[in-house]
């Protein structure tokens, strides 16, 4: 059986159908608008970019203000503190007492600066977040136990001071544990090596085995989450003012105890003061 000739206008079985051409529902004048947006958008952002990368290249930020971009970033923190409490103190916001805040802020930061804080790690606001709920929930239960022990008849709680070593690298994230712990009631830190990263820490009960390995459970989850959060491997960047205090209180290094055995700090302190020395002797006979 033939087939006839294929009227016009109809499509074999066999063929794909040809789909209808896409009419613009936008009117003239509105394709003007979204397309003039378009390129406005595209302008204002290249120009904006070629005006930053022409002030990272000629523009020299003060050195008050820190050579690292963290650090600036903490000054610049500092300087909106600072205005800010400039203008609470004056009690109504108005743009000479935000003006004013922040000159005075910056001659605060340039005249009587501050010692410098390494900052070395990134914020991480969900770990963040996670510690604040722990310790809220730490704060409460830790006050409950403490007036239950107050209160019930029996043996008071048995107290001791007990020395941890944690592995927390920068010293400001150290200050934040340290006060982390002493925010939450039954832990007060007594004194910080800050060489070691020991920590002496008074416990308000260790009469059971039991409230020991809870304490020591809390300084790990502390210690864990604190990294997590603030410096983490993969993000640590030494700043180059780490280390700063021990040059300026001069800290003498680790003398290691007879009769102990070498620790990598106590070695390593003993190579640089025996290579001093020897630089010394040197230059003496030279």
């Amino acid at each position: 059986m033939t087939l006839g000739p294929t009227p016009p206008g109809t499509d074999r079985p066999d063929q794909p159908r040809r789909r209808a051409p896409v009419v613009s529902t936008k009117g003239p004048v509105l394709s003007l608008i979204i397309n003039t947006w378009r390129v406005s958008f595209l302008f204002v952002v290249w120009h904006l970019t070629s005006a930053l990368v022409w002030l990272r290249n000629h523009v020299r930020l003060p050195k008050w203000l820190g050579g690292d971009g963290r650090e600036i970033a903490v000054r610049l923190w500092t300087i909106a503190w600072l205005a800010f409490v400039w203008v609470l103190l004056w009690g109504s916001l108005s743009w000479a007492n935000v003006i004013g805040g922040v000159v005075l802020a910056i001659a605060i930061l340039t005249l009587l600066p501050l010692p410098r804080v390494p900052v070395e790690g990134r914020i991480h606001p969900l770990s963040v977040a996670q510690l604040v709920i722990r310790l809220i929930t730490d704060f409460f239960i830790s006050s409950v136990q403490i007036a239950w022990a107050a209160i019930r008849p029996g043996r008071p709680p048995l107290g001791a001071v007990i020395r941890v070593r944690v592995a927390i690298k920068s010293d400001m994230v150290l200050t934040l544990a340290v006060d982390y712990l002493n925010l939450v009631p039954g832990t007060m830190v007594l004194e910080i090596d800050h060489r070691r990263r020991m920590l002496y820490i008074h416990v308000f009960d260790v009469r059971t085995e039991k409230k020991v390995r809870a304490f020591y459970d809390q300084i790990a989850y502390v210690e864990r989450m604190f990294i997590k959060a603030f410096e983490r491997d993969s993000e640590w960047h030494p700043s180059p003012y780490h280390g700063i205090d021990e040059d300026f209180h001069h800290v003498r290094p680790i003398q290691p105890v007879p009769g102990a055995e070498p620790t990598p700090e106590s070695t390593g302190a003993a190579r640089a003061d025996d290579s001093g020395q020897s630089e010394t002797a040197e230059r003496k006979e030279s």
